[in-house]
């Protein structure tokens, strides 16, 4: 019976010791999971970009310390290539004949380890990964999308034409707006800020087209080209395409007033300011010509007459006058 009993309680202790190395273990997993033992895991950033542009992978690194260092790895379907990494201060960018799609494209911050990349395309799509290994190691990904440029969308007259007939009948206006060579878009008819239509693609690189039909035409309408991030516009202007709406019409016969007008007073002021000029200029020419005075001095000088006397003749006193 003791003995027994002395097995029974050294079977207890051995289950409550592996019970105790169990619990411990899953703290250790659950705190390596977690980020406590110095392994940190952010979530993945997703970055969205047109061919052409430049973006900047930040490592929120102030300023990287001699003992740190910077690792930045590429991630496409399958594989994983080192591009950059800075060790001991050492700046390394691996852009050689095995990875030349980044060739002549990578450039990284010397102080904080900032990735950026120069004149993007749609090669450099992929899951770009980055580790802060020091005392300990810190995980970010940044998954990047690039698209195509986007085309600026062209409004035209409807494909299907109407006779002269139907179009004398019908007081409808058929437009149609297109987007050649797109994918992953959405195209849009615009009245304002109010959605009319639209329609989505994601197949690879297709020309799009959206109709519309109004019965007169004003500047309001709009078709846009978008992705997620970015868009193109093209505004819908009084044209031939369609008869204008009454109110369109009036605004532009107001608009021509008001031009007119302004055109006719700015003819005025003109007008007004040469007549003025003229006039001081004239006044100014009748005060000069009033001060402008002649000075004479006048010189007298006598001479006797000869043989007065005797010829009987008056004596005449002359004169020198000089005008000066």
């Amino acid at each position: 019976m003791v003995c027994t009993s002395l097995f029974f309680c050294s079977w207890l202790l051995g289950v409550l010791k592996l019970t105790q190395q169990q619990l411990h273990s899953n703290t250790v997993a659950s705190s390596t999971a977690n980020g406590v033992s110095g392994v940190y895991t952010d979530e993945t950033e997703t970055i969205s970009v047109m061919e052409g542009d430049s973006v900047t992978l930040h490592t929120g690194v102030t300023e990287i310390q001699r003992d740190e260092q910077i690792l930045w790895t590429f991630r496409h379907q399958k594989s994983e290539t080192r591009i950059a990494e800075i060790y001991k201060q050492i700046i390394s960018i691996y852009d050689s004949v095995d990875n030349e799609r980044f060739r002549g494209r990578l450039q990284i911050d010397e102080k904080t380890g900032s990735l950026n990349i120069t004149n993007i395309n749609t090669l450099h799509s992929g899951l770009y990964k980055l580790q802060v290994i020091s005392e300990k190691v810190k995980h970010m990904s940044f998954n990047i999308a690039v698209y195509a440029l986007l085309t600026v969308p062209v409004i035209s007259d409807s494909l299907q034409k109407p006779s002269v007939s139907e179009k004398s009948s019908s007081q409808n206006c058929s437009l149609v707006c297109s987007a050649e060579n797109v994918s992953d878009v959405t195209l849009s008819w615009y009245k304002g800020i109010s959605v009319l239509s639209n329609i989505s693609v994601s197949d690879l690189s297709i020309s799009l087209s959206l109709p519309l039909e109004i019965q007169c035409l004003d500047d309001s309408y709009s078709c846009v080209v978008s992705y997620s991030f970015t868009n193109r516009t093209t505004h819908l202007n009084i044209t031939d395409l369609c008869q204008a709406c009454p109110e369109a019409r009036q605004h532009v016969f107001i608009t021509l007033i008001m031009v007119g007008l302004v055109v006719v007073i700015i003819a005025g002021v003109v007008l007004m300011y040469c007549c003025c000029k003229n006039n001081k200029q004239a006044k100014r020419k009748a005060q000069t010509t009033e001060e402008e005075v002649v000075y004479t001095d006048t010189t007298f000088t006598t001479q006797r007459a000869l043989d007065a006397e005797t010829n009987r003749r008056d004596e005449t006193e002359y004169s020198r006058v000089v005008l000066r």
